[in-house]
């Protein structure tokens, strides 16, 4: 049986940038912050830290950041995908060497490619490396998405461990696993879906929402892995209204503009991302406030 790289609430954590580049203390603070409110895992480099706009050095510098702040006390997963499998092989192979303890590959975006195409660009960057590699489904925003075949052909790849599944379809994650079972872990990529997929025998998520409130994400995992299914399930509906919030225009729009909320210096969002329309602006500070996460 494949080792699960961690269990509970991975937070998919912001990029905090300045005009200039990437303020690594403060990120290294909100490292500290999470790992105090209990998450259980940090995802550099993902879809909520901006990676599609940022340099090459600054994405090595930011997965090396992560690593060197967390020194061991929980798992690394850097996000390391590309749609040129050469530079997501490239890399992933420096996240290795780095110390990161996964990588995370989002489908190859823009190039649409062929169910045949993504397990050969799969197999390419699981060869290059001996560390674990968690897949990312985010078809609304890759165009492209993983089919339960192709699953069930990445499952047989060593070091293919896991699947962060963004693509909102339950019935697709109860096909996968029916197809998978135990050899392909399932992480929840969307935070209104984490008790659900973990009631399908989902191992946790990569969270959003844990950027402003990792205590609260964590223990909705963990009152479910407790037995407790029925409080967890009380507390994903309880939440209902941040998370649509954290999601009223598209990630990571929101939430980093919730971070500035809380006194992050999360700095600005790179275009072409563009600050909050008001209305949303007022919905995600009368949610945050119902949380009592700002006065």
């Amino acid at each position: 049986m494949k080792k699960t790289i961690f269990k509970g609430a991975g937070v998919a954590i912001i990029t905090p940038f300045t005009e200039d580049g990437v303020n690594f203390a403060e990120l290294s603070r909100i490292i500290e912050d999470q790992i105090k409110g209990g998450t259980d895992a940090i995802v550099i480099t993902g879809t909520s830290g901006e990676s599609a706009t940022m340099t090459d050095e600054e994405h090595r510098a930011a997965i090396k950041c992560a690593v060197d702040t967390v020194k061991g006390r929980i798992p690394v997963i850097a996000g390391t995908g590309s749609n040129e499998t050469s530079y997501a092989i490239e890399l992933s192979k420096y996240a290795e060497e780095v110390g990161a303890d996964a990588v995370l590959v989002v489908t190859p975006y823009y190039n649409k490619c062929t169910q045949k195409g993504l397990i050969a660009h799969y197999k390419a960057i699981a060869d290059s490396i001996n560390i674990p590699i968690v897949l990312y489904d985010v078809p609304s925003r890759t165009g492209v998405g993983i089919q339960i075949p192709t699953y069930v052909e990445l499952a047989k790849i060593p070091n293919i461990v896991a699947v962060k599944e963004a693509n909102g379809d339950l019935s697709k994650i109860l096909r996968l696993r029916a197809a998978c079972g135990d050899s392909l872990d399932v992480y929840s990529g969307n935070d209104d879906q984490i008790v659900p997929i973990l009631s399908l025998g989902g191992k946790g998520v990569i969270s959003v929402l844990s950027n402003v409130a990792p205590k609260e994400t964590h223990d909705m995992c963990q009152l479910y892995f407790d037995g407790k299914a029925e409080e967890a399930g009380k507390m994903q509906i309880a939440y209902t209204d941040l998370i649509d919030a954290l999601f009223c225009e598209v990630n990571p729009i929101p939430v980093k503009v919730a971070m500035r909320k809380l006194g992050y210096a999360a700095g600005p969002l790179r275009m072409p991302l563009s600050e909050m329309e008001p209305e949303h602006e007022k919905q995600l500070e009368t949610a945050l406030r119902n949380h009592g996460l700002i006065k």
